[in-house]
């Protein structure tokens, strides 16, 4: 079986506009995520849609579904999110395989609530590619020199353009696969994980790449948020 897996468990705001986290702020004529969510439901192959949503936006969440979704509430489960991406992930996972029981088939498609341009395309060929690979992870090829710096004063490294990719979401695993990965980390590596395809690369364990979108950007700060409006036709940029 196949499942979505939007990650709404942060609660935190780089935009300072507003007291709520950014996946609930309005964007068009709905809140973010929901814009998020129903790209997710478009995919006839994912057999439901989960969400992690920080304990204190669970109420919040389900009312949005309940205003804005009534007919497709049977397809998506709202979950109580963890302290960081990955144990929001691993959330999901439990109630998965409370749901629908534990098999080396589960594939999972973890997904920014606040990246809402993705496309049908982008989720499908994670599908493809996990079902195929184990594991995958969205990119778009680096357009700027990347520049590496040891000591954040001096350039210790400008790599090939070339061979630099830039990481979005959806990322996705074979749940079995994912799950053996995680839990062979010691403490230190989970403590230094930065997304869940890092959990592959440490254990040497291959990631596909799937070709992203520049749309399918993530709504971090103000000026992301200009962008995704006017995207929407919701406001004019300055």
């Amino acid at each position: 079986m196949i499942f979505g897996a939007v990650l709404a468990g942060g609660v935190g705001s780089r935009m300072h506009i507003a007291d709520m986290p950014k996946q609930f702020l309005p964007l068009g004529d709905k809140p973010i995520i929901l814009h998020t969510l129903e790209k997710f439901l478009l995919c006839a192959r994912l057999d439901a849609v989960y969400v992690g949503v920080h304990p204190n936006w669970l109420l919040h969440m389900r009312d949005l579904v309940e205003k804005h979704l009534p007919d497709r509430k049977q397809d998506i489960r709202i979950v109580a999110g963890g302290g960081d991406r990955n144990e929001t992930i691993f959330h999901i996972v439990d109630q998965i395989e409370t749901d629908f029981g534990q098999s080396d088939d589960h594939i999972i498609v973890t997904h920014d609530s606040v990246r809402p341009f993705v496309t049908l395309r982008i989720i499908e060929e994670n599908i493809d590619a996990a079902l195929r690979s184990g594991a995958c992870d969205t990119v778009v090829g680096a357009t700027d020199t990347i520049v590496v710096s040891g000591d954040g004063r001096l350039i210790s490294e400008i790599p090939e353009r070339s061979r630099m990719y830039q990481g979005q979401t959806p990322q996705s695993f074979r749940i079995s696969l994912l799950k053996g990965l995680y839990d062979s980390l010691s403490a230190e590596e989970k403590a230094a994980l930065t997304d869940a395809c890092k959990i592959c690369v440490v254990r040497n364990t291959p990631v596909e790449l799937v070709q992203g979108e520049v749309s399918n950007l993530k709504i971090t700060t103000v000026s992301d948020y200009k962008i995704a409006q006017a995207m929407v036709g919701g406001i004019e940029l300055d």
